[in-house]
């Protein structure tokens, strides 16, 4: 992934960001043409300390053809993004511009046993349902065995050795602060997406926003 200095992330927070998202697509290159399906999958580490992305498809799925070699797999995985528009500037002569996060994980891909696939299945399953607290957790033991059998046959695990991190969070981190302000503000009006990247920005520089916060609690004082 082409990555400019200004909005490259480091291993820890590419982590943390691709470990908090859980969703994202698996691509694959089988000698012709790549070959993806978007996924959930959750992060765990090998005793030495590797990451490892583990995940599910579906048994007829065309990616099982392609695992368990030596071919480096691309896990994609993105944030929200957002379109923004040259006249939001306060300096003229702009160009219109994303704002976006991503990470990229890489590397090759195995099989899982049968029972490294029924502890994927819950773990995968608690992550997301914790999402949902204070609703109580499905688990799979609220199914019959012979229904969770069934189903399970119907999937392969897999379990990619991450041997690459790539992150890019493209923020506006290059513009001057009053160019900063005025796109995240105007950010601020828009679709969720555009709200969320206005939010991220104004987390990650708060001291631009100061004057705002101030004049906000003096009128309301």
């Amino acid at each position: 992934m082409y990555t400019p200095p200004f909005f490259k992330q480091d291993r820890a927070a590419s982590l943390k960001f691709a470990e908090e998202r859980g969703f994202g697509t698996m691509c694959a290159f089988d000698g012709h043409k790549p070959v993806a399906s978007p996924l959930p999958f959750y992060l765990t580490y090998a005793a030495d300390g590797t990451p490892q992305a583990a995940f599910h498809v579906a048994r007829h799925n065309p990616l099982l053809k392609l695992a368990g070699g030596d071919a480096s797999w691309l896990l994609a995985v993105n944030g929200p993004d957002a379109y923004v528009s040259p006249d939001w500037y306060v300096s003229p002569d702009q160009v219109p511009t994303w704002l976006y996060q991503s990470v990229h994980l890489s590397g090759p891909v195995r099989l899982l046993s049968d029972d490294e696939l029924a502890v994927q299945i819950d773990t995968l399953s608690d992550k997301f349902e914790n999402w949902l607290l204070p609703k109580k957790p499905w688990t799979s033991a609220k199914m019959t065995a012979g229904r969770l059998e069934a189903m399970k046959k119907g999937i392969v695990g897999l379990v990619m050795t991450v041997e690459e991190i790539e992150g890019s969070f493209k923020l506006n981190q290059h513009k001057s602060d009053a160019d900063y302000a005025a796109i995240a503000n105007a950010l601020g009006g828009g679709d969720a997406d555009a709200k969320q990247i206005s939010q991220l920005m104004r987390q990650a520089r708060p001291q631009v926003f100061a004057d705002d916060t101030n004049m906000l609690e003096g009128s309301a004082s």
